[in-house]
């Protein structure tokens, strides 16, 4: 039987990865976290409680322990993966570290990405922080043979979240109870861009098959879902599942970024440094390697897991934001006077 350690592995990407194998006789599944999310977690997973930022502490909790995978999803800094390789280096035989698409450059020279797509964002510190985090791990394969194998996930979803542009800092809910109130939503550019989603079981297939995949060592690939949709689109499709009329307000992502500052919202880099540029990307590598990857939840499945879900769990998911509802209305105030003003000379 392999091993596997998951650093975190109760995230939208990771529980649904952690499930999957729990539900398979050849995986022996731990998870190294400070274990103050338990719900969810299934029968015979194995749990080392601990912060992994106390290193000393994780060393000797640790033991003996080796691994055939150890699986980083909540590294985002070179010091994060710098501690992971002083950990691991000898115990296991494949770590794989989660990036992220937003790395690749924006935009890029073409709306196709690859994994050979040129790596630099500079509208987003999240995202420069993971390239220097690929950059330290490929020199340390390049020059010790250290087994990593880097994912770099796109928008990825579950059945707690509905994936939007625009949101405020408790997240989607005050934007779904916008259109079942049927008030105008904020939607990013004009609406056309293109964009692509991918549910977390989805994206587990193609994780769990580069999982002790000889193939996959010093190795990028991004996992994502083959169905792309234009904004407009994936508003629509939400409107659809709520049973309501969607009423659009389309503003620049550049205005979106500067009135979004100063109320602590990071528009620049989640909009401008990604999802206001168009990408389809090109997932034939991972497919090669990964034969058994495909879309088995299309968005508008999706949408409606995730919306059932939701509303039968209100205290959980259902988190109000009127500040940034109260944005939203002056935003789109201000939208409608500047057309009025130019229509009245």
């Amino acid at each position: 039987m392999k091993r596997v350690l998951f650093i975190g592995g109760t995230g939208t990407i990771s529980a649904a990865i952690v499930r999957r194998l729990a539900g398979e006789h050849n995986w022996e599944v731990w998870l190294l976290n400070r274990g103050s999310r338990k719900e969810g977690i299934p029968e015979g997973v194995h749990q080392i409680a601990a912060d992994i930022k106390r290193e000393e502490d994780v060393s000797e909790k640790l033991n003996d322990l080796t691994f055939d995978v150890v699986c980083e999803f909540i590294g985002f800094t070179v010091e994060d993966v710098e501690r992971d390789y002083r950990l691991f280096k000898d115990r296991t035989r494949q770590y794989i570290f989660i990036s992220s698409a937003s790395a690749y450059h924006k935009p890029a020279a073409g709306y196709i990405i690859t994994e050979g797509t040129a790596l630099a964002n500079p509208h987003w510190q999240y995202s420069r922080d993971k390239i220097a985090c690929e950059d330290f791990l490929m020199r340390k394969y390049r020059e010790e043979g250290f087994p990593v194998t880097i994912v770099r996930p796109s928008h990825t979803y579950d059945e707690r979240h509905i994936p939007l542009g625009v949101h405020g800092n408790n997240g989607f809910w005050q934007v779904i109870r916008r259109m079942m109130d049927e008030k105008p939503v904020i939607i990013q550019g004009d609406g056309t861009s293109l964009w692509t989603l991918t549910f977390n079981e989805d994206f587990a297939t193609g994780f769990v098959g580069l999982m002790g995949n000889r193939h996959a060592i010093g190795e990028a690939f991004q996992i994502t879902g083959d169905e792309t949709l234009t904004w407009n689109q994936i508003y629509a499709t939400i409107a659809d599942a709520l049973g309501v009329k969607l009423h659009a307000c389309y503003v620049p992502s550049d205005f979106l970024a500067a009135v979004g500052e100063p109320f602590g919202y990071d528009f620049e880099g989640s909009l401008i440094g990604d999802k206001a540029v168009s990408v389809v990307f090109d997932n034939s590598k991972l497919k090669r390697v990964v034969p058994d990857m495909k879309t088995t939840v299309c968005f508008d499945q999706g949408v409606q897991i995730a919306l059932d879900y939701i509303m039968a769990h209100p205290e959980e998911c259902q988190k109000e934001d009127p500040a940034f509802d109260g944005w939203c209305d002056r935003v789109i105030r201000a939208m409608e006077e500047a057309r009025q003003s130019v229509l009245q000379g």
